[in-house]
C-alpha cells in the first residue's frame, strides 16, 4: 500500500489490521556511471514490490543517508551521524504514534548502518515495538548469487547496475576493475578517497546481462518478504 495513494482514513483502516510498515533508506551518492540515486532508487523500488506482495504500507524513501567519505564528488549529500541518527529517530516515533509496531527498513546504503545503535536505542524508550534494518544487498541468499557470478563485486560495479539505475545514453567501460582496498579508504579524507577510487567503482566489472540481474533482484525480492513476513522477534 503506497502511502502517497493513501488518505488518512484509509490508513487508519489499515492500521486495525495490520501494524507493519516498510520504509526505505538510501543516499545520494557518486556511484560511477549509475545514477547519483542508486542506493534511494534499489531501496524504494524494492520497498515498493515487497510491499505490494505482502499489502504492508510502504513510506516514502529517505534519499539522503551518511557519505562524508564520497563529499570530493559533485552531487554527493551527507548527512552528520547526530543528524542522521535524529532523523530516523524523529520518523520511528512518528511512525509508533501512527500505531505501527513493526517497522521495516529496508536499506539500500552501507553508510546508514552504523544507526542500528540509534534503533536500539529507540527500541529501549519503545519496548513493544520492532524493528527490522534490512541492508539488502548483503542478505545471504542474495550475496551468495552475487559471489556466484562473480567475486569481484562491490560499490558501484556491475551488481548495482539494474536497468533501472542506468543513466539513458551512458555506455560504461567494458574492462574489469581490480578490486579495491577498503581498508585503505577508511584512512583518508574524501579528497585521497576519489583520487584513489577514480570514477568510483570499488571494484568489478560495470555490467553484467539483464538475465542476471533480473536473477539477483527476484532472489533479494524473495529474501525481503520472507523476512518482512517471518523475521520478527
Amino acid at each position: 500500500m503506497d502511502i502517497c495513494a493513501t488518505n488518512w482514513f484509509q490508513l487508519e483502516a489499515y492500521l486495525k489490521q495490520d501494524d507493519r510498515v516498510i520504509l526505505p533508506l538510501g543516499s545520494t551518492e557518486q556511484h560511477a556511471w549509475l545514477s547519483l540515486c542508486t542506493d534511494y532508487i534499489l531501496a524504494s523500488r524494492l520497498a515498493g514490490e515487497v510491499g505490494e506482495l505482502a499489502r504492508v504500507a510502504v513510506y516514502p524513501g529517505l534519499p539522503f543517508g551518511m557519505a562524508p567519505y564520497f563529499c570530493a564528488y559533485p552531487g554527493t549529500i551527507n548527512l552528520q551521524p547526530d543528524t542522521y541518527n535524529r532523523l530516523l529517530s524523529d520518523i520511528l516515533t512518528s511512525l509508533y504514534t501512527s500505531g505501527f509496531r513493526r517497522i521495516f527498513l529496508i536499506n539500500g546504503h552501507g553508510g546508514n548502518s552504523p544507526v542500528q545503535a540509534q534503533i536500539h536505542n529507540w527500541l529501549n524508550q519503545h519496548p513493544d515495538a520492532r524493528v527490522q534494518l534490512h541492508n539488502w544487498w548483503s542478505a545471504p541468499h542474495t550475496l551468495r548469487l552475487v559471489r556466484h557470478y562473480a567475486q569481484n563485486a562491490s560499490h558501484a560495479s556491475w551488481m548495482e547496475n539494474f536497468p533501472w539505475t542506468r543513466i539513458p545514453g551512458v555506455t560504461p567501460p567494458a574492462h574489469e576493475k581490480p578490486a579495491l582496498d577498503v581498508a585503505r579508504l577508511s584512512q583518508l579524507p574524501a579528497s585521497a578517497v576519489r583520487e584513489y577510487i577514480g570514477d568510483g567503482n570499488y571494484g568489478g566489472h560495470y555490467q553484467r546481462s539483464d538475465d542476471d540481474m533480473q536473477a539477483i533482484w527476484q532472489t533479494a525480492r524473495q529474501e525481503t518478504l520472507q523476512l518482512l513476513e517471518h523475521g520478527w522477534g
